[in-house]
Formats: structure tokens, C-alpha cells, sequence
């Protein structure tokens, strides 16, 4: 358990203890709040409320990446909710003064540029820190993309909650800490089973599915530099220029079932339930997104109830 040090220290702890007890990821805010402690120490060692002007100053680094400014904002807005709560003084930043950033813009990979991704993925040559990433970015990637997880999901997965007889994995490192079974398509219990076979030789020792070499699992820089490196390498002409992310995987994947679903004339708002569940989304709201970035030519269509789909936004988060 990591020990703040600051005058806020004790109090950050708790707060990240009440989080946790209340089914939210002590990570989430972890390494804000580590540096947070840190920054008090050195800056204003001797600071013992959550002001304005502390609160301002610790926000308004302009070292600082937009995106990172933001977990800050919400961090502090949460911490400082906490604080009030438990009878202290401390300043809460307006809801308005700001916001975190909309959800990243999903990026649908069509099957040809999917195709060519996976072609680079298994590609990809061993590394000097990951001599064995060459066997297992094939596996985590397909693994991630046909399962519709989350990448720290599929990347922490236990070797002991993958069953291979069957294909059901258990998926115990979820945002929300809410545990979830997903099923292997028969395509991708093959594969996995060939990937056990030879993970056993190269790392029988550790319990990670995808381990890194240094111990533990594949390390969250690794799994999207490989990614990134795999993208870039890709044969596409008029590739899409902008950045993908290992996420557009899962984006893909529910795309994919929503899509497959509307050809088969089922009731898409029927099916949401099921796609909500196995994907482990908090509220429908999040599961509905994907209809909303599903191709224009579906607006008109008699499988969705545009009433209750609109009714639904804007509480959508991922």
C-alpha cells in the first residue's frame, strides 16, 4: 500500500479508501494523487486546506497535458466533494471551470484496414525489453478485439481464468471492479490454445496470460507502442491519418455485433442487454453509444427505437 506524505496524506488515503469501498478503482486517481502528495511537500509543505488558490495552482501546470489537466480537475472536484463531506472547509471546482474531455472519438476499422493491422501485428519483432512480444501481441490483440475487452482487461488477464476446454474467461480486473464471464469464438479458442502451448515454454512460471519478461503482465507502455508501431507499419493506401487506439479494437467489436444483429432483423434495443452484460458497461446509456457511431445508412431503421435511444443521452460514459 502506498504511503502519502504530505499534511493532506491521511486524508487523501481515505478518500481513496472510500472510492474503493464504494466499487471504484483505487487507480483511477492513484497517480494523480501520488504526484498531488509530492507537489504539496515540496510546494506548500506547510498547506493544511484544500484552497482555491492551492487548488488552482496544483491545476494551472502548464507542463501538464490537456488530457492529464483534466483527471486533475476531476480528481480535485472529488477530493475536495469528499473533504466537505467529512466536515472540512475546502474549495470545489465548478463544474464548468474544466470539464473533462468528451469521449475520445471511436475510429471504426474497416475490414480491410483490420486485416492489415493484424498482417503488421504478427509481424512485430521481439524487443530487447520483451523478447517473446513477437508471440504474444497476435494472441492479446485478437483476444482483446474478438472479446470486446477493455485493454488492461484482456492485457492483466490470469492464466488460471482462461478455460481452455471450454473458452469462457473470467474477467476479474474490470473498471468498477465488477467481475464478468466472456465466451472465446471457436476461431480464437484455437489460436489461444496454440498460444498456451507455446507460452508454457517461454514463461511456465508466470501467472499472467501474457506476461512481461521482467515479470508480472505485458506492461500497459508496451501494449500500445506495439500497437502504435503495428498501425504505422500497416499496408494501407490513404490510411487514416489520425491516431487509433487498442480501445478501437473493442469499439469494433461491439460495432461488429450491433451490425450483425441489424442484418439478421433483430430488435436492436432488445439486444442492448446483452451486449450491455458482456461487455460490463455501468448503464445501457454506454452500451448505447455504439449505436450512435454505427454507419449513417441505419438511421431509418425500424430496429431502433429512436425515442428511448435519445432518452438515454447525455449520461453516457465509458
Amino acid at each position: 500500500m502506498i504511503k502519502f506524505s504530505s499534511v493532506f496524506g491521511e486524508r487523501i488515503s481515505n478518500f481513496l479508501d472510500y472510492r474503493t469501498a464504494r466499487g471504484y478503482k483505487r487507480e483511477t486517481y492513484l497517480r494523480h494523487f501520488i504526484k498531488f502528495d509530492c507537489w504539496c511537500m515540496e510546494k506548500h509543505p506547510t498547506q493544511t486546506k484544500l484552497s482555491r488558490e492551492l487548488v488552482l495552482d496544483w491545476i494551472n501546470d502548464a507542463v501538464v497535458s490537456s488530457y492529464n489537466t483534466a483527471q486533475r480537475v476531476a480528481s480535485m472536484r472529488q477530493f475536495a466533494r469528499y473533504l466537505c463531506a467529512i466536515g472540512e472547509e475546502a474549495y470545489i471546482l465548478p463544474e464548468k471551470y474544466a470539464p473533462l474531455k468528451s469521449r475520445a472519438t471511436a475510429y471504426l476499422f474497416t475490414d480491410m484496414e483490420l486485416s492489415a493491422l493484424f498482417r503488421a501485428i504478427d509481424q512485430l519483432p521481439p524487443t530487447k525489453k520483451e523478447p517473446f512480444l513477437n508471440e504474444i501481441a497476435p494472441a492479446l490483440y485478437r483476444l482483446i478485439y474478438t472479446c470486446g475487452l477493455r485493454p488492461n482487461e484482456g492485457r492483466e488477464l490470469l492464466a488460471e481464468n482462461i478455460h481452455l476446454e471450454t473458452g469462457e474467461i473470467l474477467i476479474t480486473h474490470t473498471k468498477r471492479n465488477k467481475e464478468r464471464i466472456v465466451v472465446m469464438s471457436d476461431d480464437m479458442l484455437i489460436f489461444a490454445r496454440k498460444y498456451e502451448q507455446r507460452r508454457r515454454l517461454f514463461c511456465c512460471e508466470n501467472p499472467y496470460f501474457f506476461p512481461s519478461a521482467n515479470g508480472g503482465a505485458l506492461t500497459t507502455e508496451t501494449l500500445y507502442s506495439a500497437f502504435n508501431r503495428a498501425w504505422s507499419h500497416a499496408e494501407l493506401a490513404g490510411k487514416y491519418p489520425g491516431k487509433v487506439r487498442v480501445y478501437d479494437l473493442r469499439h469494433r467489436f461491439a460495432s461488429a455485433c450491433l451490425n450483425r444483429w441489424l442484418n439478421n432483423g433483430e430488435n436492436l434495443m432488445a439486444m442492448l442487454p446483452f451486449l450491455r452484460e458482456y461487455m460490463g458497461h455501468g448503464s445501457l446509456s454506454e452500451t448505447a453509444y455504439y449505436i450512435h457511431i454505427l454507419p449513417e445508412n441505419i438511421i431509418k431503421s425500424s430496429a431502433i427505437d429512436w425515442d428511448k435511444f435519445n432518452a438515454m443521452f447525455p449520461e453516457v460514459t465509458e
